[in-house]
């Protein structure tokens, strides 16, 4: 609830601040506005005393659901509304503590300078793989970006199970990776900390690890004060009194021992004043189950009774969980390291810590999964464009998949992927198709890269299926790479590649007859890619047969272009041409329409001095170009039928029949000409889509670079 301290200077200011609400009812909450001035006639006159306790405490402005919909017209969901604790509270600002030389009538309430801190507790490191230290070392390397007052831990610091050099050479790695933090930390016994392994071993100790663990770690019970709060660490495997059996699923030892609550009775004692007392412990024994029932009978009410426990915080289960009694937070801890399932991430099933900020009233707490921590001073434009590189960085294939009339044929390939940054990269080579009768061992392949070395690997490739059907698919490589900066793994956006196939095309005496690329204007288009059309710097000359059923207002015929590159557009049935010459598009187009259903050839030349288009081999117009300018090129594939978005997906696609592609280094055409109906390639052919025959489903290229090419979407041959 929001308290005023009703004095005569703050009611002045609270009827003031009550005028300007009234006026201002659309202003953004407490923390919008511009600021105040204390140099101006219509600058707020300011308390001059900076003493923060005798400032007024500044009520929210409150707003009913109809107000809220005006406000946000745009906001779809109400997830931040939902708060566990109440609003801080927020003073007027004083001359002390605000300055500005502007005007205006907003005034911003500053917060409370209320003492405050943050601790982070950690989960379970072990009850997994010994690797598991990797992610509590990342635990650690997240923590101190936050540089929190204390980390706690809710025990299971180690593997154990086992005798005393095993257990030590696990205890000393553990401390090791945590004397990392640039704060104290806290530990806290579990299970796999004392527990010996094997338990018919006669040097056994009856308290098995104990003595180890306080010798090393620290005592079994203790408790500290930090900053009017009481951290209690509690010990929850003492074991049966009787017969000192460990065992977490035994109720007579998931007892708590009398030593060890009357240290908790005098613990809360002595933090019966503090704002919060905290409690650690490894068993969540408030669960019941094996964990019996003492928690419930003698400890909870003891708690409860205390007034001011906040919250009791555990581990050892290996995912998250609440349950909040009388007023107390009973919290469960997932892992830092430890086995994870990963059943549900989201859900709790993950590597992650907890920081807790503690207010002098109330508590927030918030989870975060281990590596989420983003460094700042990391993040320089230098490290950006290392990353941005890798994700253009693609592998190199050495070997065809080939493909005859009987299939695709057993073969290896040699993948070789090399390391263009200064640091070392982490990698993950996955082969993957939409067919699923591939067969490519081995399935995956992960390693790691020094700057400037290289890795091969080598695929064994098998088809199952015995012909090339219009359900073929072809095979590609993904390739995840991870920058492995000082302090943390940047992930590259993954890339994938197709495989090259050696297409082996039937022989045939007879001609076949002439056919066409029929698209649907809605989603069919053809892509070749760039690494393969690999159109050099310098003239080309690039042309297509066309007849359109109709045209939109934006439609691609074949082009590459996003800021970059070159195309043929027919936008409402006017050709044009571009390229991107000297920073800028250089552009040659037609002023008139070319009609539908009907054939019609259409060229874009560049040469030293011009781009030139052509429309049924007549001169439309030209573009003067500075031969010194170079064309601006980018990783896009050329889109036939579309034009590519900054992904190389289509968009803004033709709707008819295509014929005839060429693509041709070098210029073809210098004057007006007759175009031929059926184009051949030449030696400096580098793309020629006939689209007379297909093998299965692909489209033969009848340039020396044989790029067959798979349509996407519905587009299939028409005569």
């Amino acid at each position: 609830m929001t308290i005023l301290r009703v004095t005569a200077a703050s009611l002045v200011l609270t009827l003031i601040l009550c005028t300007v609400l009234f006026k201002d009812l659309t202003r953004l909450r407490s923390n919008s506005g511009a600021g105040i001035a204390d140099n101006t006639s219509k600058a707020k006159k300011f308390d001059t005393d900076s003493s923060e306790s005798q400032q007024t405490i500044v009520p929210r402005e409150i707003y009913t659901p109809q107000q809220e919909d005006s406000l946000t017209p745009n906001l779809k969901h109400d997830r931040h509304k939902h708060h566990h604790n109440s609003p801080h509270e927020s003073v007027q600002p004083n001359k002390t503590r605000f300055f500005t030389t502007r005007s205006s009538d907003i005034q911003l309430p500053l917060p409370t300078e209320e003492d405050s801190f943050v601790f982070a507790v950690f989960g379970d490191r072990t009850g997994g793989p010994a690797s598991g230290v990797n992610v509590l070392a990342d635990a650690v390397r997240d923590v101190n970006l936050v540089e929190p007052d204390l980390v706690m831990t809710v025990g299971d610091l180690i593997n154990g199970y086992n005798k005393v050099p095993q257990w030590m050479e696990q205890m000393r790695e553990f401390k090791a990776i945590m004397n990392e933090l640039l704060c104290p930390w806290f530990p806290v016994a579990g299970n796999h900390d004392v527990y010996w392994r094997p338990l018919d071993d006669p040097k056994m100790p009856r308290g098995q690890h104990d003595k180890d663990y306080e010798m090393h770690f620290g005592p079994l019970w203790y408790s500290f004060a930090h900053k009017n709060c009481n951290f209690i660490v509690l010990y929850s495997d003492e074991g049966d009194p009787q017969t000192g059996e460990k065992n977490f699923r035994n109720p007579k030892a998931q007892t708590i021992s009398d030593d060890q609550f009357k240290f908790l009775q005098e613990s809360l004692k002595r933090g019966k004043d503090n704002s919060h007392q905290f409690i650690f412990l490894h068993h969540p024994r408030w669960l019941g189950g094996g964990y019996g029932d003492d928690w419930k009978k003698r400890v909870h009410p003891l708690l409860k009774e205390t007034g001011n426990v906040t919250a009791v915080f555990a581990g050892h289960i290996h995912y998250m969980r609440y349950d909040p009694q009388d007023g107390i937070e009973y919290v469960t801890l997932a892992t830092v390291g430890g086995g994870q399932s990963g059943k549900v991430p989201s859900a709790g099933f993950l590597h992650h810590y907890q920081l807790v900020t503690v207010r002098p009233k109330q508590v927030a707490m918030a989870s975060f999964p281990v590596g989420s921590a983003m460094n700042v001073r990391e993040i320089t434009k230098e490290l950006q464009d290392k990353v941005l590189s890798l994700a253009k960085h693609k592998p190199l294939f050495e070997g065809r998949i080939p493909i005859t009339e009987d299939g695709p044929q057993d073969c290896t390939i040699d993948v070789t992927l090399t390391n263009p940054v200064d640091r070392p990269i982490d990698f993950t080579l996955t082969p993957s198709s939409a067919d699923s009768r591939w067969r490519v061992r081995p399935d995956h392949h992960h390693g790691q890269i020094e700057p400037g070395q290289k890795q091969t690997v080598r695929f064994h490739i098998r088809y199952s299926g015995q012909v090339v059907d219009s359900s073929f698919r072809g095979l590609e490589f993904e390739l995840a790479q991870d920058y492995l900066a000082p302090t943390t793994r940047y992930s590259a956006p993954p890339t994938r590649t197709p495989a090259d196939l050696d297409l082996k095309i039937p022989e045939s005496n007879d001609e076949l007859p002439n056919r066409s690329l029929q698209v649907d204007g809605q989603d069919d288009y053809l892509a070749i890619d760039s690494s393969k059309l690999k159109l050099p710097q310098g003239p080309y000359t690039i042309e297509a047969w066309i007849k359109a059923k109709s045209f939109s207002d934006r439609v691609g015929l074949l082009s590459k272009t996003e800021s970059s590159e070159f195309n043929i557009f027919v936008s409402n049935g006017r050709p044009s041409a571009s390229v991107h010459l000297g920073g800028k598009y250089r552009t040659a187009r037609s002023r008139t329409a070319v009609e539908t259903n009907k054939w019609t050839h259409v060229a874009a030349v560049l040469d030293s001095k011009s781009l030139s288009l052509f429309v049924n081999g007549k001169l439309v117009d030209q573009a003067e170009i500075d031969p010194a300018w170079t064309r601006k090129t980018n990783a896009l594939p050329l889109l036939v039928g579309a034009d590519p978005d900054s992904d190389g997906s289509g968009m803004s696609f033709f709707h008819g029949q295509i014929d005839e592609v060429r693509v041709t280094k070098g210029v073809l055409y210098k004057e007006e000409f007759e175009p031929q109906r059926r184009l051949q390639a030449t030696d400096n052919t580098l793309l020629m889509l006939n689209f007379d025959q297909t093998v299965g489903p692909f489209h033969i290229d009848r340039s020396p670079r044989s790029i067959h090419v798979q349509a996407i979407g519905g587009a299939v041959l028409a005569n």
